[in-house]
């Protein structure tokens, strides 16, 4: 599933979960037109939660409390783990090397994981939908709209 087919699938997900619902008139309206006013103006209204226009403030509160988002600096750390030694020897002295990277340049540390953040999202493994502050796992993505569509 590419980016654009996880949005259309979270924002059908929004949409199952919430009623359309009267701002003016104060009511849910199941039928999709408000049964006072006859409007068909109609915003969201998820229970327990609020209501709102559109669909996307629904997506972010489902993302926010069911999925997990990716620690990035852990990611990062892990896939340095598994292209490195796990530790360096430098004369009697053993480090750990990803401390050891860290700790003695952390700007090129800091870079190398800014580099890698970006080849994760350029590969979709890793996907945002806030312009890049909060990131998600494409295949915990993917798993959450199976689960929600079973």
């Amino acid at each position: 599933m590419d980016k654009q087919e996880i949005e259309t699938k979270l924002k059908e997900i929004a949409l199952n979960r919430s009623e359309a619902f009267c701002y003016n008139d104060s009511i849910e309206c199941p039928e999709g037109r408000c049964p006072k006013c006859d409007s068909d103006d109609l915003c969201r209204s998820l229970n327990g939660v609020g209501v709102g226009w559109g669909t996307s403030w629904i997506v972010e509160h489902i993302l926010r409390e069911e999925l997990t988002p990716v620690n990035l600096e852990k990611a990062f750390e892990e896939s340095v783990r598994e292209c490195f030694p796990e530790e360096t020897i430098v004369g009697w002295m053993r480090f750990d090397t990803v401390d050891l990277m860290k700790n003695q340049d952390p700007v090129s540390w800091r870079c190398a994981q800014s580099e890698w953040e970006s080849e994760e999202e350029s590969e979709k493994t890793i996907i945002s939908f806030d312009g890049g502050s909060t990131f998600y796992s494409r295949y915990d993505l993917e798993s959450f709209i199976e689960e929600a569509a079973s």
